[in-house]
């Protein structure tokens, strides 16, 4: 479920001081600035730079305007409170309009597409809303926090700041729908216990059936699933890592098949099991090192047991159709998980038994 927090926010072109309101009570009431010193004890300077906005209206001296002016001291701390809250607001808007360069790394019409943040006109509170969907309060932050992660991810990869900005957004979508997910501590032999029960789901073609029973399993050993979708050019299957005293399994359904989605669940339980939980783990096109390879292996056997399949093809090195799906039915695991495997191993070419395959396409907002 997608929510977002709406902040109704009004950001002034212009504020108004708690002098420039005081002075008009003054006026109303035939004082001077004189006068209202000599009648609260305050000095004539005070008075004045109260007036300029150079001093604020303190506690003491909201009280002393009460009793001098007739309004409460509420009223008076309410101005000055607001004043500053605009002040701040108003200085922020300068310092976002020299970083409004930042919306143009990121895929903001897509983050709105999948409703992740609020569509907004003006650039300085669009810029402010996406730095809202971080929760970070600058670029800088985002650059001390997404940045660094990220690069120490892709290793010797060359990768753009705009493939860090779109891969941050996927990945922080991912962490926002993970925090609504109850999960127990984290159990790694409970949870590699459940693979045997997760790798029967593959027998289920419809996903609402099969992944609230993912979800609920994989919470039950600490790990929360989420799936989201894979953004224009973000060329990522899956990614894990530890926050927050669980693991985040992430899917982006970016293959479209069952046999892909699979796949990396399995890919990425690899991680959870075998590898450190102070690596963020990322399975996409060109991120091979020795722990992805590592991961690959063991998915391949874990959903196809390899002296399984070397018996299978011992019968025939080009499997049939119903050789498949019988072979497919022998094991417990979906026939189009067997294709793709066959497909990788180049028994059969990539464009032969797609069609059992199943395949999934996010729903438009």
């Amino acid at each position: 479920m997608n929510k977002i927090l709406t902040v109704n926010e009004y950001t002034p072109d212009y504020i108004v001081t708690p002098g420039e309101v005081l002075e008009d009570h003054l006026e109303h009431a035939g004082l001077s600035q004189a006068s209202l010193a000599e009648r609260t004890g305050l000095s004539k300077k005070t008075i004045n730079e109260i007036v300029k906005a150079k001093s604020a209206i303190t506690a003491e001296t909201a009280l002393k305007f009460e009793r001098t002016l007739g309004y409460p001291a509420h009223f008076w701390s309410n101005l000055e409170r607001q004043y500053q809250e605009d002040k701040t607001r108003f200085d922020d808007k300068k310092r976002l309009e020299k970083d409004l360069h930042w919306l143009d790394i990121f895929p903001v019409k897509e983050m709105i597409k999948y409703n992740w943040i609020e569509p907004n006109k003006e650039k300085t509170k669009q810029l402010a809303t996406l730095l809202q969907f971080f929760a970070v309060a600058s670029p800088v932050q985002w650059e001390t926090i997404w940045n660094r992660d990220l690069q120490a991810a892709f290793r010797k990869k060359e990768s753009t700041q705009k493939d860090i900005a779109i891969i941050s957004a996927w990945m922080r979508r991912g962490e926002i729908e993970a925090q609504e997910q109850q999960c127990t501590k984290f159990d790694k032999q409970k949870f590699q216990n459940s693979l045997d029960k997760i790798r029967k789901l593959t027998l289920e073609d419809d996903p609402d059936v099969f992944i609230p029973k993912l979800k609920e399993i994989c919470a039950n050993a600490g790990v929360a699933i989420v799936f989201v979708p894979a953004i224009k050019n973000l060329g990522i299957y899956g990614a894990t890592r530890w926050v927050n005293e669980k693991y985040i399994m992430q899917l982006s359904m970016y293959g479209k098949s069952n046999d892909q989605m699979w796949f990396t669940i399995f890919h990425e339980a690899c991680h959870i099991i075998y590898h450190s939980r102070n690596e963020l783990y990322i399975e996409g096109k060109g991120l091979d090192n020795d722990k992805e390879k590592e991961a690959d292996i063991f998915a391949s056997y874990s959903l196809i047991p390899q002296d399984e399949l070397s018996q299978f093809l011992s019968y025939s090195s080009t499997p049939t159709i119903p050789q498949i799906k019988r072979f497919a039915a022998s094991i417990g695991i979906a026939h189009g998980i067997v294709v793709g495997r066959l497909q990788h191993d180049r028994i059969i070419p990539r464009s032969w038994g797609n069609d059992l395959k199943v395949w999934y396409e996010w729903e438009k907002n």
